[in-house]
C-alpha cells in the first residue's frame, strides 16, 4: 500500500508542478515553454530522490506498463500504480482548478495545462506524437533504472533530463503528455476539447510504453 500511496504523491507533485507552471507561464513564448519543460523535468528529479525507493518513482501509467511488460513488477503492483497515479492526476487537477478559483491566479493556458490536438494538426499528429515521445521516455527509464548496465543513483537526473528535452519538442504541439495520469487530472475538470480529446493522451502513451518495452527487451543483455 506504501508504494500505491508514494506514487499517488509523486503523480500530484509532477501534475500539479508541471502544469501548475504552464497556466501561470503559458506556454506561448520561449520562456513560457522552456520553464514548464524544467518544471516537468525538475518535479520527476524531486520526486525520484524523494519515493524512488519506496516505489521506483514511476508517477506515470505509461512507465509502469512498461516496467511491467519488462518483467520487472507483478500485474497486481502496476494496477496499484495505476490507481495511486490517477487518483494523484486528478487531486492535482482539482488543485489547479481551486487556485483559478480562489486565489483568482490566471491560467494562461486557458484548461488548466492539459493537453491539445490542434497544434499537431489532430488526432492523427497527436498521436503521432505522443507515441515517439513516450517511447524515447520510457526506453531511457528502461535502460537507466535496469539493474546490469543502467545508471545507479543518478538515473533520476537522466530520466528528470529527457523529461525536460521532450517537453521542449513538443509542448507547443501537444502540450506534452507522455503520461496518461498527467493528463487525465486536468482535463477532467478543463471540460471540453481537452476531455474530449483526453482518450488520445491516454491510449497514444500507453502504446509508445509498450513498444519501448519491446525494443529494450531485444536490447537489454542477457542473463549469463
Amino acid at each position: 500500500m506504501k508504494k500505491y500511496i508514494a506514487e499517488c504523491v509523486g503523480t500530484f507533485v509532477l501534475t500539479f508542478l508541471g502544469c501548475g507552471t504552464a497556466m501561470f507561464l503559458g506556454c506561448d513564448t520561449p520562456a513560457g515553454v522552456v520553464g514548464t519543460a524544467m518544471a516537468f523535468g525538475l518535479a520527476v528529479v524531486a520526486m525520484a530522490y524523494t519515493i524512488g525507493g519506496i516505489s521506483g518513482c514511476h508517477i506515470n501509467p505509461a512507465i509502469t506498463l512498461g516496467v511491467a511488460l519488462s518483467g520487472r513488477m507483478s500485474w497486481k503492483d502496476a494496477c496499484g500504480y495505476w490507481v495511486g497515479q490517477v487518483i494523484g492526476g486528478i487531486i492535482a487537477g482539482a488543485v489547479l482548478l481551486l487556485l483559478t478559483k480562489v486565489v483568482a491566479a490566471p491560467d494562461l493556458t486557458g484548461a488548466l495545462g492539459s493537453n491539445g490536438i490542434a497544434n499537431a494538426g489532430g488526432v492523427g499528429g497527436a498521436i503521432l506524437v505522443e507515441i515517439i515521445a513516450t517511447f524515447l521516455f520510457v526506453l531511457v527509464v528502461l535502460g537507466t533504472t535496469d539493474s546490469k548496465v543502467g545508471a545507479g543513483n543518478f538515473a533520476g537526473l537522466a530520466i528528470g533530463l529527457s523529461l525536460i528535452l521532450i517537453h521542449l519538442v513538443c509542448i507547443r504541439l501537444t502540450g506534452t503528455s507522455v503520461n496518461p495520469a498527467r493528463s487525465i487530472g486536468p482535463a477532467l475538470f478543463a471540460c471540453g476539447d481537452a476531455l474530449k480529446d483526453v482518450w488520445v493522451f491516454i491510449c497514444a502513451p500507453l502504446v509508445g510504453g509498450a513498444l519501448s518495452a519491446l525494443v529494450w527487451k531485444g536490447m537489454a543483455p542477457k542473463e549469463k
